[in-house]
């Protein structure tokens, strides 16, 4: 992963953010040494909040699954009358 400092960054910001975008790799941003901020390209950014978003149904499900309160979806659409 590219590492560039803030000040760097501020002074190339439209450069960096080609970069990402061309490349699909992340670029750190550091203050004193401590990431502070990462760009990325949109792609990789929507792809990272979908994976997040998929990450957390799972675990919502098998804690759902682990409660015995999860309910069949044929069960549910039988009480909705949709079948």
């Amino acid at each position: 992963m590219t590492e560039v400092t803030a000040t760097d960054a501020r002074q190339r910001l439209a450069e960096l953010i080609d970069d990402a975008r061309r490349s699909g790799e992340p670029i750190r941003v550091t203050r004193r040494g401590r990431p502070i901020a990462v760009i990325l390209d949109a792609a990789t950014y929507e792809r990272l909040i979908e994976d997040a978003d998929d990450a957390t149904d799972r675990a919502e499900l098998r804690v759902v699954r682990a409660d015995d309160e999860f309910v069949p979806w044929d069960e549910v659409k039988a009480d909705l009358g949709l079948t």
